[in-house]
Formats: C-alpha cells, structure tokens, sequence
C-alpha cells in the first residue's frame, strides 16, 4: 500500500502537535534537530524525492541517542526519556514507507499525548491533547478510508472520541485509585517549586514575582482579616553572615500551645511543591492527613508533597507558644556569627543598655524601621558582606526577606530570641468559589521573638514599614511603575470576575478530577449506593459496567445494518403518484414511470407539462447522472407545486 501525500502530511501534524508543548522542558538542540527532521518530511512530501537512506537515518539516531545521554547523563527518567521519544518517532517519519510504518506512528503520537501530564495536569492542557487526539483520530480514518475528505474525516474521529466518554467515565469512577501521583515512579518528574529551606537577600522577591497557585483554602465559618492571615512555613534559626537555614533538626519536647482562644476551621488544597511542608494559619493544632509537629510548629507531611493535596486544619488565632522552651532553643536563637554587621551590634547594644527590657527593645526596632524612610520595594540595591549594616545604614530599601533577616538579627545581637519564619502572607478572595486563592507572589517573610511569660510572638517589621502589604497585598504595597504579576496588579471588574470564574472552575477539576484519591472515590461511591467498598467489589462492577456499555454501542452500530434508509426520491415519487390516484389516476403495477406519465397526461392535458417534468427529474435522479443535491430540490419543489 502506497502512503498518500494527505496521510504523511497527517502523520507529520500528528508528530508536530504532540511535540510542540515540549519544547520549553527540552534541551534546544533537541528541539532544533526535531523542527529539522520534520521540515526535511515535509519537503520530501512536496517534492516527491527519495527518503534517505537507512545507514544515514542510523548514523542520526546513534548521534541523537549519544546527545541524550551526554544532555542527561542517562537515558532513564521523565526528561531523557521524554526526549528520546520525540526524537526517535520523528526519525521514524523519514523511513514511513508502508501501512504498518503509519499505525506505529500513530500509535506513538498516542502515546506521547501522556507525557505532557508530566509536566501540567491544567484544563487548557487536556483541551489541547484532546484536539490533539482528533487529529491523530482523523490521520488513522484517513489512512483506512483513503478518499474522504477533511471533513468526514474529523466528523469520524469526533464520532469515535464521542463513543468513548461513556466507558472513559465509566474507568475514571471505578478504577482503584492509586496512592500518590499517576507519574511517581521516577523521582525526576517531581517539579519544585514554590519555597525553599533558607533565605538570603532577594530570594522571596523573585518568588514574588510568579502567579502561579500556592495553595487554596476554603473556611468552615468566617473568614479572619488579611492581617491575620500569616501561612507558617519553614523557620529559619542560623545565619551565616548572608543566609538564612533551617540548621541541624533538634530533638526537643512537644510544642506547647496555651491560652487557646479564636480557633479557626479550613481545608487547604496545596499544590504539590516537593518539599514535605504543609502550610497552615499560625498557630497549627490539628491536622487531618498523616504529619509531624516540630517544635517550632512547623507541620511536615511524611514524605514530599509531589502531588496535589487536600487537607482539613485547626489554627488557633490567639495563643502563647512554648513559653517554657528550652535553653538550649533560646540559646540557639540568640547565636550570630562572628565579624559580620558591626553597626547593627552596636545599635542592639545601644538598646539594651539604655531600654527597660525586652519588649521596649523590641518596640523601639518597629518604630527604628517605622520612622527612619525605609522603603518596601521588590528591587532593593545590592548588599556587601556586612548585608544587615548596608541595608539598616546605608541603601534602606529592601523586601519582606531584608526587614525579617535585619529584625532578629538585631533582637539576637540584643540578647533577645528570636528566628525567622517564612511562608505566604493574606490572599486573594474569590466569592464565586468560595475560598482564598494564595499565590506564590504572597510569600512573606517575618519575625519570631521570645518573650517572658509569652513564649514565642509574631512580629513582622514589614508591616512597621508598609502596613498596606499585610493589610491589602502586594500590589497595595508597590508604587504603580513596579514590576508585578498579572495578577497582583488591580485589574477592571469584568477581568476580575472571568478570572476568578476560571480560577473557580480550575478548582472544581483540581477537586473532582486530579484530586480524586482513594479517599475521594469511596466517598463517592458511597454516595452513589455501594456499601462494604472493596477492591474486589469496585472490579467486578468496571467489569460489569464496561460489559454493558460495549454490548449497548454494539447494539447501537448494529442496529444501523439493519435500518433501511429513506428514499427520498423514491417518497417524492410515490406523493406525487397519489396525488394523480386522488383525481381518478391510479398507476398500475405493471406500468413504469413513463407509460403512466403518458396516459397521465393524455387524461389531464392541462397539466401535462408539470406532469412531464416531474417524471423527467425522477428518471434522471434514479436512472441518470443529474447531480443528486440540486436534482433532489427541484423535484421536491415540482411535487410540492403539482395541484389536480
């Protein structure tokens, strides 16, 4: 079997269109030699020139496989082999010579469709493999039909696609859902993202300029206001001149949580960020999956947050954390080192000889960074080795990471204790939905300091300095010629609410389609009748279900067999025949359709001509090569307007 132009050109889009969305995860020779390898197809389609021969295609694939391997350092795990696919059913389009060469690539393309889920799970992606689909669908109907056109063609593909939601749905209630995400084997098609576990000058103000998704989080009863709305993260306690980490996990007794008052009830849906934080209201209570409370009240899942998650958590608003913490803790949170920031201790030395105590010290550094112009800004100057001196004495300008770091540095060279914590702070509403929409530009950075008989107190000195970031947002917070993501920027009334209508049906496919778990699907099919859920009772039901809706499209297509399609030239004819038999004409069974046209007319003389023409559109239509479409419409006009 000769392979049409038509269908190569297909096989070529087919490639192309699966391919495409890869190019930004792929290495750019990868994608040079790929765009290459198909515009040199193509040509060879158009020209009708030879396909090279099979030692060069060799020599190509050997080279392209040595480039992976070189690229990756392997050939195993999500991007190498990602890679390796593309570029060897590209190649396989330069040795497409026979039928069976055209099902593997159309089996390919098939295939590749999956791997772009490793890379996004989104609504526009499925809309796009889905349209992807269609193509590839139409190739294959081309390559068994041959002559159809574009056309009937899709109408065919769009059939089958049709054909198979049912059993699709059918598959996605009831298959056993699997712990974890669909492509967790490999530990590489984990992506990061999100915060990390140290902080130096500048890194939470380049997080703060994605848009993308941190979390969502739905309340049970009324919401607290922003300014409360502080998502603890990781806690920073050593710092080496420059940066913040978490240091070395210290054995200490259980986090103790007093004079409990205002506790709040949500469910958060985390976006997966490879790491094992969950993030939650300051302070944390309880917990509905399965996770550790350190002692500095971070909440730690036990193992990386790899794929969506949702969660039910207790905080509670008001509180006085670990008022009897250790001394080794206070002693850990007053540590500094050496030789770095001279300025800064003598300024914390200055307090602390000239103020009552701690909680004067303290509130004398808010009113330091209150009144002395700093500004907030997502683009502070650089800073020298001495960062905490240059940024208190010289530059003042500075994000959220720069106040915190500079805060508990002076309360520690002041002899108070205190860390860094780091999170997301406040979020956006969306009434459409229903809950808060946290993004990765709502990071924050703030401070923790020790008291006497209150344990551990938030105290952010960004807000000393721009209240209007805790209170209203980033955007609140930055002159209008700052460089913001779309959607920290304010925006009109109509694009607000066909964001957060998207945001909102977004949400629904991260709850009932990528968030449908194990825990998920029992519910639901407990909602649906099934009692006593097992694997074997959910196999037996797929099993059954998938049974009865093969057995009912067969009936479906089978049925078409048997249908007998409507004549309509044939219907036409027989109206106007009764027409005739109403006025005294009745046509035998022996006569054919020009004897009783004549003796029709010689009967009705007056009406000879319509009764002629009607005949004669009939005979050309059943007997002639009149075009069927037009033919059809004159003879059904002729019968219409034929009166006896």
């Amino acid at each position: 079997m000769k392979l049409s132009a038509p269908l190569i050109y297909g096989l070529v889009a087919s490639i192309l269109l699966v391919s495409a969305p890869h190019a930004e995860h792929l290495p750019p020779w990868v994608v040079a030699v790929c765009a290459m390898l198909l515009a040199w197809r193509t040509y060879l389609n158009w020209s009708g020139n030879a396909l090279p021969p099979r030692w060069l295609l060799l020599t190509i694939t050997l080279a392209g496989v040595g480039g992976i391997l070189i690229s990756f350092h392997t050939l195993f795990g999500r991007e190498a082999g990602v890679a390796l696919l593309i570029l060897l059913a590209t190649l396989k389009l330069l040795e497409l010579r026979t039928a069976r060469d055209a099902t593997v690539l159309i089996q390919l393309s098939s295939f590749i469709i999956i791997t772009n889920f490793f890379y996004s799970q989104s609504i526009p992606t499925a809309l796009y493999m889905m349209f992807t689909l269609l193509v590839i669908m139409a190739t294959w109907a081309h390559m068994h039909t041959g002559t159809l056109a574009l056309r009937p063609r899709l109408r065919i593909a769009a059939t089958l696609l049709l054909q198979a939601i049912p059993l699709t749905l059918l598959l996605f209630v009831l298959f056993p859902r699997v712990q974890g995400p669909l492509w967790g084997m490999p530990q590489d098609a984990y992506a990061k993202s999100g915060l990390d576990d140290k902080m130096s000058p500048g890194s939470i103000s380049k997080l703060s300029l994605s848009d993308a998704v941190a979390f969502r989080v739905a309340f049970r009863n009324q919401a607290p206001l922003r300014e409360q709305m502080y998502w603890r993260g990781p806690v920073l306690w050593d710092y080496n001149g420059l940066t913040w980490t978490q240091g070395l996990e210290i054995r200490s007794k259980q986090p103790q949580l007093d004079n409990l008052a205002s506790p709040v009830d949500y469910t958060v849906t985390l976006e997966p960020h490879n790491k094992t934080w969950l993030f939650t209201l300051d302070m944390p209570t309880q917990v509905s999956v399965p996770a550790t409370l350190t002692y500095d009240f971070q909440v730690l899942a036990k193992a990386p947050v790899n794929a969506r998650m949702r969660y039910d958590a207790r905080s509670q608003l008001a509180y006085r954390a670990n008022v009897e913490e250790a001394p080794y803790q206070l002693k850990r949170a007053t540590a500094l080192p050496s030789g770095f920031n001279p300025r800064a201790r003598q300024l914390a030395a200055e307090w602390r000889n000239s103020l009552p105590g701690d909680e004067a010290i303290l509130q004398t550094a808010l009113r330091y960074f209150n009144r002395e112009g700093f500004v907030y800004t997502l683009e502070p100057p650089l800073l020298g080795n001495h960062a905490v001196d240059d940024f208190l004495f010289e530059t003042r300008k500075g994000f959220c990471e720069h106040y915190a770091s500079s805060f508990v540095f002076l309360m520690r060279a002041a002899g108070i204790p205190a860390r860094v914590a780091t999170g997301y702070q406040g979020g956006e509403y969306n009434e459409l939905g229903g809950y808060y929409i946290v993004r990765q530009s709502d990071a924050h950075a703030w401070a923790e300091v020790w008291l006497k008989d209150r344990g551990w107190v938030r105290t952010d000195p960004t807000a000393a300095v721009s209240p209007s970031r805790v209170q209203m947002g980033l955007n609140a917070a930055l002159p209008d010629n700052a460089v913001l993501p779309f959607f920290a920027r304010t925006q009109s009334p109509l694009l607000l609410k066909l964001r957060f209508n998207l945001d909102a049906f977004t949400n629904q496919w991260n709850q009932w389609v990528l968030g449908y778990n194990t825990e998920r699907q029992f519910a639901f099919l407990t909602r649906l009748g099934m009692e006593d859920i097992s694997w074997q009772k959910m196999a037996i039901n797929l099993l059954i279900g998938s049974g009865v809706l093969v057995g009912l499209l067969s009936l479906l297509m089978l049925r078409q067999l048997y249908t007998h399609r409507k004549d309509q030239v044939q219907a036409l004819y027989l109206k106007f025949c009764r027409k005739l038999a109403r006025a005294g004409l009745a046509r035998a069974a022996h006569e054919g359709p020009q004897d009783f046209a004549a003796r029709a007319a010689r009967s009705q003389p007056q009406h000879a001509a319509a009764i002629q023409n009607i005949t004669a559109h009939y005979l050309a239509l059943r007997y002639g090569s009149q075009p069927g479409k037009h033919g059809l419409l004159a003879l059904r006009r002729a019968v219409a307007a034929f009166k006896i």
